[in-house]
């Protein structure tokens, strides 16, 4: 069993920490676009959508009653004309027109009716990824952090102590008897015996 944990990498941890940065910064943007998309495709089949349709429908119903109109009016004219390919070619696109604008509507009220029930839980998704983004994931940035600061500092503890230390300085391997000889030059210690007058030889 190790006697310390082995941290191999404190730069790998620190790169996923700084490309985690980089997909909140470039996911919480996104998310925002889509929240905007989903309202405004709202309010496009409810107020824009609708009244462009409600107006060709209008538009489409009175085209339509003009040139069955003008076919009833031919029909009962005095000359008793016959009703031109024209006027029947017309009165047919004025009917298809009329038809798809009636449709169109349909559609509208069917979208808006299932809109919520069919967006909704979508939003609902989107709307715990933003708090995973607004307040998970800096928090993790955070703790990642955390974690690189203490690895960091385990890893200077973990060092061999003395590695770096100056070398001791050396001992003296001398023995204590020397250190009562006299300089050279000095000549012998004198005779305790010695009562003075001439110097020995």
């Amino acid at each position: 069993m190790p006697e310390r944990a082995q941290v191999s990498s404190v730069e790998a941890i620190e790169s996923f920490r700084s490309r985690l940065v980089v997909f909140i910064s470039a996911a919480r943007p996104t998310l925002d676009e889509v929240s905007s998309d989903v309202m405004r495709a709202r309010i496009w089949l409810e107020t824009d959508q609708r009244v462009y349709w409600e107006a060709q429908l209008k538009k489409r119903q009175r085209a339509y009653e003009e040139a069955q109109q003008s076919i009833f009016s031919t029909r009962l004219s005095s000359l008793h004309e016959e009703v031109s390919a024209a006027q029947q070619m017309t009165a047919r696109r004025a009917k298809a027109a009329l038809d798809e604008a009636q449709n169109k509507l349909r559609l509208l009220k069917q979208w808006e009716r299932q809109y919520d029930s069919l967006v909704e839980p979508l939003v609902k998704q989107m709307e715990k990824l933003q708090t995973v983004l607004s307040h998970d994931m800096p928090m993790a940035v955070a703790h990642l952090a955390e974690v690189i600061r203490l690895l960091q500092d385990y890893a200077d503890l973990s060092r061999p102590i003395g590695s770096n230390a100056p070398p001791p300085p050396p001992t003296s391997t001398s023995d204590d008897s020397t250190s009562s000889v006299p300089p050279a030059g000095l000549g012998s210690a004198p005779d305790p015996g010695y009562q003075g007058g001439d110097s020995p030889v």
